[in-house]
């Protein structure tokens, strides 16, 4: 059954075209991801697919029987609604016979015949179900007090509010922009099996990888205002888009042939002669743009050392945090040692950010000290965004950093930099404010980077990065073997970190909590403990230089079918692996 049609979706940003002519369907049971680079539209598509935005030119056409929920990227709120008013502002017969039940149940005095008069329409209407579907989403994304403002909430909880007004509608197509924003592992997981069993049709737009490994059958990728279909999953889709890659860098070559044998034709053509040759003038000018707008990939890679780092880092000790009655941080120490990598994980609220931001000086602990080594230069991605003061142009940011940025092979102008992370020249000179969110968060990320800091710390990194950007992001991280502090909830990032400490559900980071007794690991457990560590290790170098061959565009169409699917082979172990290790870790580490 066709649930929606897109035809010939056409859609500007104002001079920039986003794309161009898009027709594609969605059909019942399918759950299809939209993946592009950011600023090439993939908001902006989504949005006039739910309805909330209209194309230049085309039309969208929906099923008669098809009822839409979505979730935007950064959902409106009315700051003086209360919660349950938000969750329950819907038209569906069972949302609002379920907000009727809670006010009058949440009541000082409930109001006992008209309690009882819903709970008839409930089981007329067969809607208990319904109520527990309600509660399991609210619960599991700890949505306990209804009665709270809008204004109350902090950004993470707003958008889990907006995602679960999304879920509980009782729609047959949910459109989702970002989902794992903001939710912790656990969340995640919880999200991807209940998306799994439910009887829906979904469209995403996310940057999860294992997400979309895990949820999606379709991937749509956008690239160059075009639309390529993929009938598999991400692991499916790399395999396929390999192999185009592959099959268009061969018409490249042969169009650069073609071009330079038309360039010497149209050289050596007199000007009389010319209205003769017309269609072949035509054709070396259509020839002319395809070779112009092909950009090939660039290997060079960071390459600039970063500042050195003396014998001590960073010591935290005796730290105490809290606020109001929740302890955040309770008799804390640590000290940092050369090298480390360590993520940061935790459940949402249990004080994460607010490490960091102790680290950083930007908030006081309550009790403790911190001292910091003399030749420590920080680096701190956060997750508010660019703290920028008026508006000003792309390029003129990363020129206000350096004038030159060292690559592993020679150097790169501004201008080339932010064409090497997908900032297309076109954009270079206008201003900040005109931006997708993505494209914020990843020139936020470049001029953290560009500083040289010799202790890294990532607050969220990967929210609304494209994933082109996440594996720059990566290949800088690996070549200058950064010092990492990284609060990370999702996977896909917190196993490539070498040493991984977790935040317990209130008091603690990197491990430290209300001191428990453990059991002493077996000699066994050790060694398995150390030689995961090593095997992992050495499928994430193997995992890299796969990408590497296969990002390069070279290799036969054969040897890049037998790359995509030993990458998935080696991301499968990467996972088995980095599971056993962390169990191991909580035995080991104690």
């Amino acid at each position: 059954m066709n649930y929606l049609t897109v035809e010939n979706l056409t859609k500007s940003f104002g001079e920039k075209l986003l794309f161009e002519n898009l027709s594609f369907g969605i059909e019942a049971g399918q759950k299809i991801a939209l993946i592009a680079s950011n600023g090439a539209g993939k908001s902006s598509l989504i949005k006039i697919i739910a309805g909330k935005d209209t194309p230049d030119s085309g039309k969208v056409t929906r099923g008669n029987d098809v009822k839409i929920s979505y979730l935007p990227q950064n959902p409106y709120m009315p700051e003086d609604q209360e919660v349950m008013d938000y969750l329950f502002d819907s038209d569906n017969e069972f949302v609002k016979l379920i907000r009727d039940f809670e006010i009058i149940s949440l009541a000082h005095e409930p109001d006992k015949e008209q309690l009882e008069r819903l709970i008839v329409r409930m089981d007329e209407l067969q809607a208990w179900n319904f109520e527990a579907k309600i509660k399991e989403v609210l619960g599991k994304f700890g949505i306990t007090d209804l009665k709270q403002k809008i204004a109350e909430l902090s950004g993470g909880m707003r958008k889990k509010i907006a995602l679960a007004k999304a879920l509980i509608e009782e729609a047959n197509l949910i459109i989702l922009d970002e989902p794992t924003n903001h939710l912790d592992v656990v969340m995640i997981e919880w999200l991807e099996n209940y998306l799994d069993r439910q009887n829906l049709s979904i469209f995403v737009v996310t940057h999860d990888r294992y997400f979309l490994d895990n949820i999606c059958n379709e991937i749509i990728e956008l690239e160059n205002q075009k639309l390529y279909r993929y009938r598999g999953n991400y692991s499916y889709f790399l395999e396929k888009k390999a192999e185009r890659v592959a099959n268009e860098k061969t018409e490249l070559e042969k169009a650069k042939s073609q071009y330079s044998k038309e360039l010497e034709w149209m050289r050596r053509q007199p000007q009389a002669r010319a209205t003769k040759a017309k269609a072949r003038e035509d054709a070396f000018y259509q020839l002319e743009d395809k070779i112009k707008n092909v950009r090939e990939k660039d290997a060079r890679g960071f390459g600039s050392d970063m500042q050195r780092l003396g014998g001590k880092i960073l010591e935290l000790n005796n730290i105490y945090k809290s606020y109001g009655k929740q302890k955040i941080l309770d008799d804390f120490t640590y000290i940092f040692n050369k090298g480390d990598r360590i993520g940061i994980v935790g459940k949402n609220g249990s004080g994460k950010s607010t490490l960091l931001k102790i680290i950083m000086g930007e908030a006081k602990a309550d009790k403790g000290k911190i001292t910091k080594g003399k030749t420590v230069e920080f680096g701190y991605f956060q997750q508010e965004g660019l703290p920028l003061k008026g508006d000003k142009r792309i390029i003129d940011i990363i020129k206000d950093i350096a004038e030159e940025v060292e690559m592993k092979k020679g150097s790169l102008s501004p201008a080339q930099f932010l064409t090497y992370f997908n900032f297309h020249p076109n954009i270079h000179y206008n201003y900040y404010s005109t931006l997708s969110g993505g494209e914020r968060r990843k020139l936020y990320l470049l001029t953290v980077l560009l500083k040289k800091p010799n202790f890294l710390i990532l607050d969220e990194p990967t929210n609304d990065l494209d994933i082109a950007t996440l594996n720059r992001l990566e290949e800088f991280l690996e070549y200058y073997r950064l010092k990492k502090l990284e609060q990370k909830e999702k996977k896909s990032k917190i196993r490539n970190a070498k040493s991984q400490k977790s935040i317990p559900k209130a008091p603690i980071a990197i491990g430290v909590g209300p001191k428990q007794v453990s059991k002493k690991p077996t000699y066994k457990q050790v060694k398995e403990y150390e030689s995961l560590e090593v095997e992992i290790e050495e499928l994430e170098t193997e995992k890299s230089e796969l990408m590497d061959k296969l990002n390069s565009g070279n290799g036969s169409p054969n040897e890049l079918n037998l790359w995509s699917k030993r990458i998935g082979i080696v991301m499968t172990e990467i996972e088995s692996k980095s599971d056993r290790w962390l169990e191991l870790s909580e035995i080991v580490e104690g």
